[in-house]
């Protein structure tokens, strides 16, 4: 009868700590992989439907349906990344251009299936006031270095790297990933979005044509 219990009390343990890994993984699936369906609750807060939205956030339709354009402008951090060829960078060094940021990773599925869109994007808008600047947040030498060679077939998107995943949690949609950040010229934060877009979308486009535009 003892060992009956005692197995019983195992497969309950068991169990359990099963169910808290399952409930720890949906909850980094859901940091790290935003999908919500459009129209529902989530939706709404993603979109940040509860806070004071711009003129911006009628661009937020189609694949930029959780797009939040906030009232209340701030500026970018000013952690420091680096170029391809370790050179440190921070967001004031892009200032009097409009910059769509993409924090991105190589472990990250979705990063890499948007990352033709912002290629796109980027050709459409050469010889403007527009940079398209995906940053890597990969931590190991190894991802990085493949890091860089899948953005040189991504023409003509530059490499930036920040190796100690700071920048993810630095920006409105804190952690989330995709991340991509739009800023105007004065290095201020104007729209944020999580997860997967069509950066080519004419939606986008029209997104990226209202920052020109301002002065």
């Amino acid at each position: 009868m003892a060992l009956g219990s005692d197995i019983k009390g195992s497969v309950k343990t068991a169990l359990a700590i099963g169910a808290a890994v399952l409930v720890a993984l949906i909850a980094g699936g859901v940091l790290l992989y935003p999908h919500i369906m459009p129209g529902s609750k989530g939706d709404a807060a993603a979109n940040g439907a509860e806070a004071p939205q711009s003129a911006l956030s009628a661009y937020a339709k189609g694949s930029l349906t959780r797009l939040s354009a906030p009232v209340d402008l701030v500026s970018a951090p000013d952690q420091a990344f680096v170029d391809r060829d370790g050179k440190a960078v921070t967001f004031a060094d892009f200032r009097g251009k409009v910059v769509v940021v993409n924090l991105w990773a190589m472990w990250c599925a979705p990063c890499r299936t948007e990352m033709p869109t912002l290629a796109t994007l980027a050709a459409a808008y050469e010889g403007t006031d527009l940079l398209v600047l995906p940053v890597n947040v990969d931590s190991e030498d190894g991802a990085i270095a493949d890091a860089k060679s899948f953005i040189d077939v991504h023409e003509p998107l530059p490499f930036y790297s920040e190796k100690t995943f700071r920048l993810p949690f630095l920006f409105p949609e804190s952690g989330k990933m995709p991340q991509t950040i739009l800023l105007d010229r004065q290095g201020r934060i104007r729209a944020t979005f999580a997860g997967e877009a069509d950066w080519a979308s004419a939606e986008a486009r029209a997104l990226v044509d209202a920052l020109l535009a301002e002065s």
